[in-house]
């Protein structure tokens, strides 16, 4: 996202402490810290929901090629039959 190091922290602590004084700073670094772990909430919850919707795509994928792979099984029973009732010495009919 952004690169802020300890300096660029620092400059925004000093800031704070000028602008809120040193009463108030514990409460508002503490309210921040909740906000900020909130939002981290948040947003892994909406990565994990893509993934979940990403995971069914390739779940429904999955099922219409099984679903496929069932007519070759068909085919291939089928085939079978034939080749058993050829063996036997005639069709059934």
């Amino acid at each position: 996202m952004f690169d802020a190091g300890f300096w660029e922290f620092a400059l925004i602590g000093v800031i704070m402490l000028i602008v809120v004084g040193p009463e108030r700073m514990p409460a508002i670094a503490r309210k921040a810290g909740m906000y900020i772990g909130k939002g981290k909430k948040i947003i892994n919850k909406i990565k994990e929901d893509i993934s979940d919707e990403l995971d069914t795509d390739k779940i429904k994928e999955q099922l219409n090629f099984e679903d496929q792979g069932l007519d070759v099984t068909d085919v291939f029973q089928d085939t079978k039959n034939t080749l058993n009732e050829i063996k036997s010495g005639g069709t059934k009919n």
